[in-house]
């Protein structure tokens, strides 16, 4: 089975810091100081693209990121894993997007890229902590979306999900083209393998401008975000008081005393 599939990864900084620094005075973060990761979300959404093709060996799978020249390491590490084909959305017209405009250049992107059966991604980032790209790309690409899988299926340009939703696991099915976000419930994603280090570990990533995807530069970067943070402050949560229960009867019967009183 011939199957494209576009998976969306994003280098994000690594935000798993006590840093006081990590924000600056406007409330967006200090990028500088923080070293940066593949988003660990769309690891997941990349080994989902790679069942597929270990299933369809006809598969293409292609990393498509967005982000200055470094973020060229995002590709590369879906190549590591396996994946076929790259593309890094660079250019200074789409700094400073908010979830709007990065879905809006994302999608003129996959239209690019057509024929695309399946776009995949991590249901969110940890930067920005929305879960609104996916949903957004697939509005603008008018194409049906199914948000928080944990493992999908497809057969006969049929895909059957299993969604995490808040009571269980909810399954439903759709046909091609879709674009799915995938949750960390999903398969944790394959090593880099060591002959695909070797083999593109300094294969030139194909980089694309605004121009090169058609797009329309008022959608595009900061004049395409309605999105502006007024204030952001890092909270650290601390217990005033703190007990010790024992793992007996008695001790649980304490807890739950503590909890309704």
């Amino acid at each position: 089975m011939k199957l494209n599939v576009v998976v969306l990864m994003k280098q994000v900084p690594d935000i798993r810091t006590t840093n006081n620094d990590v924000l600056l005075p406007d409330g967006s973060i200090n990028r500088a100081i923080l070293p940066t990761i593949v988003n660990p979300n769309d690891m997941y959404a990349l080994e989902q693209a790679l069942l597929l093709k270990d299933m369809y060996p006809e598969a293409t799978v292609t990393v498509l990121s967005m982000g200055p020249m470094q973020a060229a390491d995002v590709v590369r590490e879906g190549w590591f894993r396996g994946a076929d084909k790259g593309v890094l959305l660079c250019d200074k017209q789409f700094a400073g997007s908010d979830t709007l405009a990065t879905s809006y250049t994302l999608a003129q992107a996959i239209k690019q890229l057509a024929p695309v059966d399946l776009v995949l991604c991590g249901s969110q980032s940890i930067d920005g902590e929305t879960a609104h790209v996916a949903s957004q790309v697939a509005c603008h690409l008018g194409w049906p979306q199914f948000t928080f899988a944990n493992a999908l299926q497809v057969e006969n340009n049929q895909v059957t999900v299993e969604r995490q939703i808040e009571n269980g696991v909810e399954k439903a099915q759709t046909s091609l083209p879709v674009v799915i976000s995938v949750t960390n419930q999903a398969p944790v994603c394959r090593p880099k393998n060591a002959k695909n280090v070797m083999m593109h570990k300094r294969t030139e990533v194909l980089v694309w401008s605004l121009n090169d995807i058609q797009a329309d530069a008022n959608q595009c970067g900061w004049t395409g975000s309605p999105t502006r943070v007024a204030n952001m402050k890092p909270l650290a949560w601390q217990a005033k008081e703190a007990q010790q229960i024992e793992p007996t009867d008695t001790g649980i019967a304490t807890l739950m005393q503590w909890i309704v009183r």
